[in-house]
């Protein structure tokens, strides 16, 4: 890891923690899961098994309806990229049950940091695996029914993954039918990856390109998290911004056929 990434990433750690509190102190109990939301998303949602901070977020990140989207269910077979802070691992997990699995990758530069805690979530949770390995050398499984990448499809791209290369080997993993699902910060319309290396954020047309490009479709499209105040010129980690970012939501279908 170079000095540059580990300094990015523990700043990020670092904001995120004054982020936590002060969404905390802002927004309490306020998120409420939505109406006939699936019982198993709801009680995941409102574990106990989730830390104060983050509950803290949910007002801001919608994981019940993000959830519900990704037609997660019981017994599925789960991957779940940059799962570090086990934010959405925790409910996915709980959700998953006893007879589901969550495999969660997580590039080297992150173990020094994130490592300890990924794997003494693995510990307490039996239904998950934690892997650390250069996305550029992944073996997946097979049959798989969903693979999430959130907040992170940007960062391919500055970890110099090979992004066409990883998404047909996401294709290639998932059953027939089966969900790539990607949340990601928005960039300037036609911005492309300009701004991604400084910003954090990519342009939603290339996530598009690049994912249907390995043989996808996508299924469906949302702005549920869409901040159209956003200016799209700050670096996403920036306090009172950060949590807030302009996103959009990606449902992508390997076709059944």
């Amino acid at each position: 890891m170079t000095l540059l990434r580990s300094k990015i990433f523990g700043a990020a750690l670092a904001i995120a923690a004054v982020g936590f509190a002060t969404v905390a102190a802002q927004a309490g109990d306020s998120y409420m899961v939505p109406a006939g939301t699936p019982a198993y998303i709801k009680k995941a949602v409102e574990s106990p098994d989730r830390s104060p901070q983050q509950k803290a977020r949910d007002v801001n990140r919608k994981p019940a309806q993000i959830l519900a989207m990704s037609g997660i269910k019981p017994g599925d077979n789960v991957v779940e990229f940059a799962s570090f802070g086990q934010y959405y691992t925790t409910m996915i997990s709980s959700i998953l049950g006893p007879k589901g699995t969550v495999n969660m990758y997580d590039l080297p530069y992150t173990e020094k940091r994130a490592g300890a805690a990924s794997r003494a979530f693995v510990a307490k949770h039996p239904n998950s695996h934690y892997h650390v390995v250069d996305y550029n050398k992944i073996e997946l499984p097979k049959n798989v029914d969903i693979v999430y990448m959130i907040l992170y499809y940007h960062d391919l791209s500055i970890q110099h993954i090979d992004t066409a290369a990883l998404d047909k080997k996401i294709y290639n993993a998932l059953k027939p039918g089966g969900v790539f699902f990607v949340v990601d910060h928005n960039a300037r319309p036609g911005s492309g990856r300009e701004d991604t290396n400084k910003l954090h954020r990519i342009d939603p047309e290339v996530i598009v390109k690049e994912v249907t490009a390995a043989g996808f479709k996508l299924a469906e499209r949302s702005n549920i998290l869409a901040h159209p105040e956003d200016p799209h010129t700050q670096i996403v980690f920036t306090p009172g911004l950060r949590g807030k970012t302009d996103r959009t939501v990606f449902k992508f279908v390997k076709p059944a056929d």
